[in-house]
């Protein structure tokens, strides 16, 4: 799927008027059936099936938050085809609307800006359950998982069920990230395909526990290891591109130390420093193809490379600065390329200089605990995104090689340890809370 894109000069852009909220709309029963329809030949090539556990408890036309991981492009379809036929809206990020616009709205969903403080969103979500009588489906990880583990949840969850007040069910999926791993550059494996969806919490549970022990229940349920499942389930994927591009997520070679010169082609992954080249095998198990297998399992391999990142941070040697083509969002009408430009990043946090002296822009290291990274987005390019509740800034690498994974990495790692200290954390869990209560109105 692509994003329409247009050239235009950044201070033109900046000047265009910025698009006017709108409180989201029940999608009528066509939209609702034309999803599950146009579901139906993707969920038949991986032979879907799926199961319900305790979903009796949930009232036929009672609304409830649907919470669900987020493997691969098909999660959407899962979700259309098991809920069918109760209403519900999606929250979705906001560049999906670019370009479609009335249809995005028509279906139901909900812009937000990924890692980014949205204040209506949960007013939103408030309105889709209580107003319209409509569920709501999140995908709490904002983000795809590079490598099949569940990437970070947001502190404010726990907050939000309880603002919400309605029963929170799971959907949980099996397989769709062996199919479609992000890395992968959208090369479909034939693998079967199934999914759970479990009723987890009654609104009356919800009250009685606090936040903080909401937010525990729900990463519990979050843990999963894709790689682990195909493994312990025997599942073969024996495409010979299996390991195409793994070097976005395996960017560090564990071998030598080198980073960036890692080339993921074919069933194999290689060192172009050192030439150490290891094998994917059919299983998702990682096999040196001479010598020592430092990591046999690709989640592993990716820890102890987030372990990197974070003694570069505390040594204070890390640092990305590399050349970026720049694209900026303001409405839904395109997305605008607005020059090139460079992109920093320390412990100080984000500084992106650009457009002839035109753009200079800052972010600091807490203004979000995650990073809206993204591989071969929208068939543009890997992506760095970065920016606030106004501008979206949209930054394409052009040199430094495999640099995505490593900088979500740091993003995260800089943002725990922004909250080391117990005081800040609690203030800054103190002024979240006082957010969201403003955004549902309730405060």
């Amino acid at each position: 799927m692509k994003i329409k894109i247009k050239e235009m000069p950044i201070e033109k852009v900046l000047v265009r008027p910025m698009g006017i909220h709108r409180s989201p709309v029940r999608s009528t029963w066509i939209f609702r059936l034309l999803l599950k329809l146009l579901s139906i030949q993707d969920l038949r090539a991986t032979h879907f099936t799926y199961r319900e556990i305790g979903m009796e408890r949930l009232g036929k036309g009672e609304p409830c938050l649907v919470l669900m991981n987020h493997s691969s492009f098909i999660d959407l379809k899962i979700a259309a085809t098991i809920l069918y036929p109760r209403p519900f809206n999606t929250v979705c990020t906001s560049d999906g609307f670019v370009g479609k616009n009335w249809l995005m709205r028509a279906i139901g969903c909900i812009p937000t800006r990924k890692f980014v403080t949205d204040m209506a969103l949960v007013r939103d979500m408030l309105y889709a359950v209580k107003d319209l009588k409509s569920s709501v489906l999140l995908f709490p990880e904002a983000s795809y998982s590079f490598d099949g583990t569940a990437t970070p949840l947001p502190d404010s969850l726990g907050k939000c069920l309880k603002i919400l007040g309605v029963p929170v069910v799971m959907i949980r999926t099996y397989g769709a990230f062996a199919r479609d791993p992000l890395y992968n550059n959208l090369k479909l494996r034939k693998v079967d395909v199934s999914a759970d969806m479990e009723y987890l919490l009654s609104p009356e549970e919800i009250q009685e526990k606090s936040a903080g022990e909401l937010n525990e229940a729900i990463q519990e349920r979050f843990g999963f290891d894709n790689f682990r499942w195909q493994q312990e389930n025997g599942i073969r994927i024996a495409e010979d591109f299996r390991a195409d591009c793994l070097n976005r997520v395996l960017y560090k070679c564990p071998h030598c130390g080198t980073e960036g010169q890692m080339l993921g082609q074919g069933s194999r992954i290689s060192c172009g420093s050192c030439g150490k080249a290891y094998e994917l095998t059919e299983y998702g198990y990682m096999e040196a193809v001479e010598g020592e297998t430092e990591f046999e399992h690709i989640p592993d391999w990716y820890r102890w490379e987030r372990e990197s990142v974070r003694r570069e941070l505390e040594q204070g040697s890390y640092l990305l600065d590399v050349a970026v083509d720049i694209c900026v969002m303001v409405d839904t009408k395109s997305v605008y390329r607005v020059g090139k430009g460079r992109l920093r990043h320390t412990a100080a946090g984000f500084h992106l200089t650009g457009c002839d002296g035109k753009l200079d822009y800052v972010q600091k290291p807490g203004a979000s605990y995650s990073l809206y990274a993204d591989y071969y987005w929208y068939e543009v390019g890997d992506v760095i995104c970065i920016g606030n509740g106004d501008l979206l800034y949209y930054c394409f690498p052009t040199e430094g090689g495999d640099v995505v994974a490593k900088t979500r990495l740091a993003t995260e790692e800089l943002y725990k340890m922004g909250r080391r200290d117990g005081g800040r954390r609690a203030a800054g869990r103190r002024a979240s809370d006082k957010m969201l209560d403003r955004a549902a109105g309730i405060g």
